[in-house]
């Protein structure tokens, strides 16, 4: 990579990888490995830097590089994968109970996500929360645009009945709040 090439993958770094970030922690549920897979698509991308055809539009190619590098990472590590209990600790007033109410919810929403199977998780990610287009869904993920609204359908019967299953703590309206990208995920 020569200077001039360096100074724009600085630039396009400084520029998205807050964005790029999120998408990263919505992907893998935790903020330490979606910085970690963030990492590793970057270095990836790095690495290619200088043979990208399309130099205007190479956050796809890292969108790409992120779902991709999720998916090696959850078959490299999943038969040793920790669960999450679903113990809630006490509430010790009401006030802290509205407060916590919404930290029960995201994480019920954080947990849902998390069951679904690493390709749906991706398309409810672009989707809602980068509030994509199908053409470009499915450009990031290489798949066809009717496999994204097919993985779309199926993802949502899932968290509809994932978060129907959880019980009180997350009610309908905070679940179809969130799948439109305004939900309490942060």
């Amino acid at each position: 990579m020569n200077a001039d090439e360096e100074r724009q993958f600085r630039e396009f770094v400084a520029a998205r990888s807050r964005s790029l970030l999120h998408t990263a922690y919505l992907l893998t549920g935790d903020w330490e490995q979606g910085r970690d897979l963030l990492q590793t698509a970057l270095a990836a991308t790095a690495r290619r830097w200088s043979r990208l055809r399309d130099r205007e539009q190479p956050e796809i190619y890292v969108r790409r590089a992120l779902y991709h590098a999720q998916v090696d990472r959850f078959r490299l590590l999943s038969w040793g994968r920790e669960t999450v209990t679903d113990t809630l600790p006490d509430q010790p007033s009401a006030q802290a109970a509205d407060w916590a109410d919404t930290v029960v919810q995201r994480q019920d929403i954080m947990a849902a996500l998390r069951r679904l199977p690493k390709r749906q998780r991706a398309v409810i990610v672009l989707r809602y929360f980068e509030d994509r287009p199908d053409a470009e869904i499915a450009a990031i993920l290489g798949v066809a645009q009717g496999t994204v609204r097919s993985q779309t359908h199926k993802a949502l019967a899932s968290l509809r009945t994932t978060l129907a299953e959880a019980g009180p703590s997350t009610d309908s309206s905070t679940a179809s709040s969130t799948a439109s990208g305004r939900g309490a995920v942060a």
